[in-house]
């Protein structure tokens, strides 16, 4: 356990609620450029603060894993995916040597709440998995409970166990450590989350509002990630929208994204489109342009869910004094599965097969139940405009996400390029919560926080940040030192930008600064050495 650094009540303390999306395009909010209909998350960006430079981990558990513990993925024990290698920087769960967020404030005497996914716990595979992960086999528990969300912190946590979901039917849900064994027929994964944590939010605001107890909810949704699954209503509002194809999307985006000033024409500029046939040229036209307007409608009905989650703050009366953070696990992404297996089904509930893309037949048009498919890298590459390349990369596209800060009457509303990472997260918490980070858990030593309180820019100041930044995930690798970034695509040699003057990585300037190159790749040697990353090196390096 640990010690408890809670006091007397103080009214002060903010409640904080973290709101986290999945596979979220930069652009995709309409404050960050997007065409898709985002209200709410507009509405906190008009009176919040965004953030224009900040990162995650550059796919789900990484982050998760950094986002829960202020440490890099690699020290927590996540570096890659839930599975063991038996090495410490890859145990597929947080390791004994980390203290989580919900740990740290529960123990200042906060209430500490999940709702969504938590995606840090080993996950098995085995031949069988098709059938168990479609409900109609039992292979046992999801996982070891102790490493659930209960486990590690939280007091209370509505939400599924791995990352993968069918929407109208999720598997691995669970409410604290039980599973939930149905759902109702009208059920979808992303109302129902947004649903409990108003739930929750009401239940805590009592206490809240007094100054008796301050809560911390953690909200991690699953949308808009694959499979492609939304209500029709959603989908219709986008019928026509997509008609013309990505690269208009990627143009009118970046358009807009200059006129609110997250990018300035001197120091951007809209990336060429990633490899592959034009609009005009491409198979399944009708098919890809309904895939990207359910994208859309998963997004839009995120945000309806977090419009839910606000009216309850307000309507609780305790709005004026929570910090609200939102933000992405990593860049769109490319995948498109084309089978079942591992965390995919093969059928749903009632027996029908479930459907998969293919390359030579994408099947029916995607968004009901018995479909499965993703977006593609033609549609990732438009979502992440203007940034090249998507989720699990450590280009701009895959790492940089868009961050919402607000908190009425407090943080200020604007725009910063403060440069920060999901490590910062949950120092921010800390310091806004009093709350002190401890050297031991339950007899483990804890490793020291790697992150740095943002609380500063949320008062509209300055911090001194980070010197460097670093990322590494199944080989490709990244150094943020001030405006340079050195960036390692697996099995490929350093690239190196600048990224005041080029701020979506246009131009490689490796072989004009020899020496920075060597410089940067240096401290990636020593981070990578102190931080447990034992893929360091690509094959040409």
């Amino acid at each position: 356990m640990l010690l408890s650094t809670s006091s007397a009540a103080d009214a002060t303390r903010p409640n904080i609620v973290l709101i986290l999306a999945d596979d979220l395009g930069y652009s995709d909010l309409g404050c960050y450029g997007g065409e898709i209909e985002t209200p709410n998350l507009d509405k906190l960006a008009d009176g919040g603060l965004r953030f224009t430079q900040f990162y995650n981990g550059a796919r789900c558990c990484p982050t998760r894993a950094a986002l829960m513990t202020g440490l890099y993925p690699h020290q927590a024990g996540v570096g890659a995916m839930t599975f063991d290698t038996g090495q410490p920087g890859y145990r597929g769960f947080l390791t004994e040597s980390t203290a989580t967020v919900a740990e740290v404030l529960s123990a200042a005497g906060y209430r500490t709440l999940m709702v969504g996914k938590w995606h840090l716990s080993l996950t098995q595979d085995s031949p069988q998995n098709a059938e168990w992960v479609s409900h109609r086999l039992d292979l046992g528990r999801f996982s070891d409970s102790a490493t659930y969300p209960v486990g590690r912190g939280f007091d209370e946590h509505y939400g599924t166990i791995w990352g993968v979901v069918d929407y109208y039917d999720p598997f691995s849900l669970v409410r604290n450590a039980e599973p939930i064994e149905s759902v109702a027929p009208e059920y979808y994964y992303t109302d129902a989350l947004s649903e409990e944590a108003a739930r929750m939010i009401r239940e805590s605001a009592p206490k809240a509002k007094s100054g008796e107890q301050s809560f911390f909810l953690y909200l991690a949704y699953t949308a808009p990630h694959w499979p492609l699954q939304a209500r029709d209503e959603d989908i219709a509002k986008y019928a026509d929208t997509y008609q013309d194809g990505w690269q208009p999307v990627r143009e009118r985006r970046f358009e807009r994204a200059v006129e609110q000033g997250i990018f300035s024409e001197e120091t951007a500029k809209l990336t060429e489109a990633t490899e592959g046939p034009s609009w005009k040229n491409a198979a399944h036209r009708e098919w890809e342009a309904r895939a990207m307007a359910v994208h859309a409608a998963m997004v839009t009905r995120m945000d309806e869910g977090i419009g839910r989650v606000m009216q309850e703050l307000r309507s609780q009366g305790v709005d004026d004094n929570t910090l609200v953070l939102f933000l992405s696990d990593n860049g769109a992404s490319p995948e498109r599965i084309s089978r079942p297996g591992f965390d995919r089904p093969s059928h749903i509930r009632d027996g029908r097969e479930i459907t998969y893309w293919t390359p030579e037949e994408p099947g029916p048009l995607p968004g009901p139940q018995d479909t499965f498919a993703g977006v593609g890298r033609r549609w990732a590459n438009a979502v992440n405009a203007p940034f090249r390349f998507w989720k699990a990369t450590t280009y701009e596209g895959g790492i940089c996400t868009p961050l919402i800060a607000y908190w009425p009457g407090k943080v200020p509303v604007g725009l910063t390029d403060d440069v920060g990472h999901v490590i910062d997260i949950s120092a921010t918490c800390y310091d806004l919560a009093g709350a002190a980070y401890p050297t031991k858990r339950n007899g483990h030593a804890v490793t020291p926080l790697e992150g740095r309180s943002l609380r500063s820019v949320l008062e509209g100041g300055d911090r001194p940040g980070h010197a460097s930044l670093f990322w590494e995930h199944e080989k490709n690798r990244a150094v943020r030192n001030r405006n340079w970034k050195l960036v390692g695509p697996k099995n490929r040699k350093w690239e190196l930008y600048d990224i005041s003057a080029d701020r979506t990585e246009t131009t490689d300037v490796a072989v004009q600064h020899p020496d920075i190159v060597e410089r940067l790749a240096a401290s990636y040697e020593a981070w990578a050495e102190r931080a447990n990353v034992t893929a360091k090196k690509a094959a040409t390096d």
